[in-house]
Formats: C-alpha cells, sequence, structure tokens
C-alpha cells in the first residue's frame, strides 16, 4: 500500500521537514499544501530535482484535494509574532487559522486511521483544539510536543560534556515553552548513568537545559526560525507513525493530560508515549522525583489556563 505524507505549510519548518522526510525515504509519496500555492509548486519541485541524488517519494504540491487518501497530516502552517504583539494575541491567531486547516480537513477524504501530527505553535494547545475539534480517537492527534526540546537537550549536553550526543539519553515532558520539565533519571550515556560519563558535571548539565529552553528564542533571533533540527524531530514522528515497532517518543497527546491530571483532562501536553500506525498507543509514565512531578502538574495547569484565556477571548470576540 501507498505511504502518503502530507505536509500543510511550505514555508520553512515544512520545507524543512519535507526535505528531511525525502533524505529518510520513510514514505512513498510526499504532498505539500500552501496557502501560497506557488511556495509549495515550488518547494516540491526543487526537492524533485533532486531524487536522482537522495532517492525517496514523489513528490507533488497542490490544494487540499490532494491530501485524499493520506496516512499522516503535518501540520506546520502558522503565524509569527508581530512587533508588541502578546503571546496570547498570536496563540488567538495562530488558533483562528489552525481551526480553518481542520475545517478544511474534514472535507477530504482521508484515510479511515490517517493520523494527524501537530506542530504549528503553541503545539499543545493546537493539539487539544485538535482532539476536541475533528470528532476523532484521542489517540490520532498527535502534537510533536518536547520531541524537538529532548534532541536539543541532547545536543547541548553533548557539546558541554564533549559526549557523542547519538549515545546521550535524556527526556524533557510537559509544555513545549517555558514549564516544560527534564527528568532526570533519564539521562543516561551508552545505557548508564550519564553521572558516570567522563568530564561529568551537573553544572553543564543545568547549563544544557536553561539554554534548551530559550534555544527556539535564540534560533528566530539569529535566522528568523528553527528548520533543520525541528525536520529532523518531525521526521522521528513520522517514522514511527508509518512503522508498527512502537517507538517510545515525548510526543503531546490529550491522552498524556489525563495521566498527570485526570480530574482535570482539558490539556495536551508530552509524556513519553508509544507511537505506531494508527496514532498514539499508550503512554509510559517515567520514574519521577516529587519536585519533578510537582512541576509537571504545574506545567499542565499553565497549559489549561492557557485554553481558558483562549476561550474567553473567543467569547469576548463574538458578544
Amino acid at each position: 500500500m501507498t505511504r502518503r505524507v502530507a505536509i500543510i505549510g511550505a514555508g520553512r519548518v515544512g520545507s524543512s521537514a519535507a526535505y528531511a522526510l525525502q533524505l529518510g525515504r520513510c514514505c512513498d509519496e510526499l504532498v505539500l499544501v500552501d496557502a501560497l500555492a506557488e511556495l509549495a509548486e515550488g518547494e516540491a519541485l526543487d526537492l524533485t530535482h533532486g531524487r536522482a541524488a537522495a532517492g525517496g517519494p514523489r513528490i507533488l504540491a497542490g490544494g487540499y484535494e490532494q491530501l485524499a487518501g493520506a496516512d499522516l497530516v503535518v501540520v506546520t502552517a502558522g503565524a509569527r509574532r508581530r512587533p508588541e504583539e502578546s503571546r496570547l494575541a498570536l496563540i488567538a491567531r495562530n488558533a483562528a487559522l489552525f481551526r480553518g486547516v481542520l475545517a478544511d480537513l474534514k472535507q477530504v477524504g482521508l484515510r479511515r486511521q490517517a493520523v494527524l501530527l501537530v506542530v504549528t505553535n503553541p503545539v499543545d494547545v493546537l493539539t487539544y483544539l485538535a482532539t476536541a475539534e475533528m470528532g476523532w480517537p484521542a489517540e490520532r492527534a498527535i502534537g510533536l510536543g518536547t520531541v524537538l526540546d529532548t534532541l536539543r537537550f541532547r545536543s547541548l549536553i553533548g557539546e558541554r560534556l564533549r559526549l557523542e550526543p547519538t549515545r546521550l539519553e535524556a527526556l524533557i515532558v510537559g509544555e513545549h515553552g517555558d514549564s516544560m520539565v527534564p527528568i532526570a533519571s533519564a539521562l543516561r550515556y551508552d545505557g548508564a548513568p550519564l553521572s558516570a560519563a567522563p568530564g561529568y558535571s551537573q553544572a553543564a548539565v543545568e547549563e544544557a537545559f536553561a539554554a534548551t529552553r530559550t534555544a527556539g528564542a535564540a534560533v528566530i533571533r539569529l535566522k528568523g526560525g528553527a528548520g533543520h533540527a525541528v525536520g529532523l524531530a518531525i521526521r522521528q514522528v513520522v517514522e514511527a507513525l508509518l512503522d508498527d515497532g512502537g517507538a517510545l517518543l515525548p510526543v503531546s497527546t490529550v491522552l498524556a493530560g489525563r495521566e498527570v491530571a485526570p480530574e482535570s483532562p482539558g490539556v495536551a501536553l508530552s509524556l513519553p508515549t508509544r507511537v505506531r500506525r494508527g496514532g498514539a498507543a499508550g503512554v509510559v509514565m517515567p520514574d519521577m522525583t516529587e519536585e519533578e512531578h510537582r512541576r509537571l502538574v504545574h506545567s499542565a495547569e499553565v497549559l489549561r489556563q492557557t485554553l481558558e484565556q483562549l476561550a474567553r477571548g473567543a467569547e469576548e470576540e463574538s458578544q
């Protein structure tokens, strides 16, 4: 069966994801959709020119009609923050744009078990909206969550301790944002506790996490926005969603939100989750200290308050 992946949004993030997927050869067809049709066409053409060197999927561009039969839809389309614009105002704009995308998707003949992968920020808020508004089972709406944050953390630890980051294990959970939580018990190198690695320094790990929290802002300041690393993070999740191996990834789901705050399930956030064909196949709670758990609950509360603010703003606009 042909594995078809669609990316909505062919800007910096969408095009980086498309290039990473091309090099990964994890699907058979890749469809690019953008409000600027010529941008999607140009990216598809550019990638197609490289197929003789890289191989990979057949690459198409078009409108939402091209999404029919897709196994997986990746949403990267979103607005950038305007000068003097508040965080909540940006959230409201992206939520409105995202709801438009969801409305268009409902008109498309997606496959019965298609999965939606949300990348647009605020990813946790929009993942919750996708779950609530698409009417799909919660396991079929997944956010990129803290997959990128975890990759950044591993890479930055490796830089500071002069260790190979591909041999490092780490985990960040909760919000993809300021309230994210690193899990100390997950830090390992070649399968052993990171504290046993040559040159280990707790201060260096703390510096790496501080840099991870501000990494997105740093990349925006220096080059306008993230692209390469987020493209590779997207590829990790896409490969898991097209496979059936049950990779464990810190994606954002409403299922994870229910694990953290069962009495208040109205959030999506990141926890280690089995990801396979059909979506999220179960959450695995990591070993946490009391302080880490307290911070995770706080992260869920931050997201709940953001959703409430968004709902109040929408209600006030409608009056």
